[in-house]
């Protein structure tokens, strides 16, 4: 980025403004495209935990916080500075949770029943449409909540998973 930035000020400089438009575009993009990966990363941690939860039919602190966690940090990136506008829309997480799903399934399965499961063998137990279903309802709750209301909302939505109930007794 640093090249791109001496690029744009001599070409500012210089005069040449069409090729300063073109590289503010290319800044554009590139930082689309980070704010993208970020997102993407959260998503995966997402996608671990819930398979976790899938597999092990409970509910732990650390797995909630990383969950609430994770859609706060999604709802804060996903939000473009005009704050009326997204990166990925409501209806656009289809393609990027299913993009995600495989490489957190290989990263569940060091961690699921203690690692005593193959990616391919998790892979096979794991029910992706319901995955997707609980990704897909947690980051809908980005559009629709405040980041004040969010981590409660959050709780109330983890509740209801499987062991969701004991955790949020306390058991």
């Amino acid at each position: 980025m640093t090249q791109e930035l001496i690029d744009l000020r001599a070409s500012i400089l210089e005069g040449r403004y069409a090729d300063a438009l073109i590289i503010v575009d290319e800044l554009e993009g590139m930082s689309k495209q980070a704010v993208l990966r970020n997102i993407e990363s959260f998503i995966a941690r997402i996608l671990i935990h819930l398979i976790k939860n899938q597999i092990e039919q409970r509910l732990t602190n650390s797995w909630a916080a990383s969950i609430r966690d994770s859609i706060r940090e999604i709802y804060k990136l996903n939000l473009k500075e005009n704050k009326k506008s997204y990166y990925i829309n409501s209806d656009e997480w289809e393609e990027v949770i299913e993009d995600e799903l495989d490489a957190a399934i290989r990263s569940a399965s060091v961690e699921v029943a203690n690692g005593i499961y193959a990616p391919s063998q998790l892979s096979e137990m794991v029910d992706r449409n319901q995955i997707i279903a609980n990704t897909r309802h947690l980051l809908a709750l980005t559009y629709s909540h405040s980041k004040k209301e969010l981590p409660q909302v959050i709780d109330n939505y983890l509740s209801q998973l499987p062991g969701g109930e004991a955790w949020q007794e306390g058991r």
